[in-house]
Formats: C-alpha cells, structure tokens, sequence
C-alpha cells in the first residue's frame, strides 16, 4: 500500500470525528489530529478503533500514545502492518 492509498484511507477513518472541515479538506502527513482537526481525545480512541478494524492489527497503548498526527499514524499502521 502507497502512502497515498494510506493517507486516503485514514481520511476516510477520522471524516466522522473532525471539527474543522478546512483542516480535513487540506490533510496531509503533518496533519494533527487533535489540534488541526480538533478531534477530542474520545474520538481518538474511536479513530484508532477504526484504524484496526479497518487494517485488521491491534494498536498497543504505548503505540497509541503515539498516534496524535497522519505521520505518527501511518508509521503505526506500516510497522504493524509489516509485521503481520
């Protein structure tokens, strides 16, 4: 999976939880998702929910302290993904 594929995918995962349709509408790896798309810290847990379901991994609490931004997010979902 490209990184664009990856990045298409994580906006469809989070458009349900955003807050700020211009920041979602301009996305990219140095996206924030709590402060650009204001995305509160209960809906974090419901976007990274998504995210393994949607890529069929598990995310560790360590990695999911981690997953504040697209960037941090993706690098999550690669390392896990690779190790499959």
């Amino acid at each position: 999976m490209n990184k664009e594929e990856l990045i298409s995918k994580l906006k469809t995962i989070v458009k349900p939880y955003i807050q700020d349709e211009e920041a979602f509408t301009n996305l990219s790896e140095n996206t924030d998702f709590i402060k650009d798309l204001k995305i509160n810290s209960a809906n974090l847990v419901d976007v990274i929910l998504d995210v393994e379901d949607e890529f069929d991994i598990e995310i560790d609490n360590e990695a999911m302290e981690k997953m504040l931004s697209v960037k941090a997010a993706m690098e999550i979902i690669e390392a896990k993904l690779a190790n499959k």
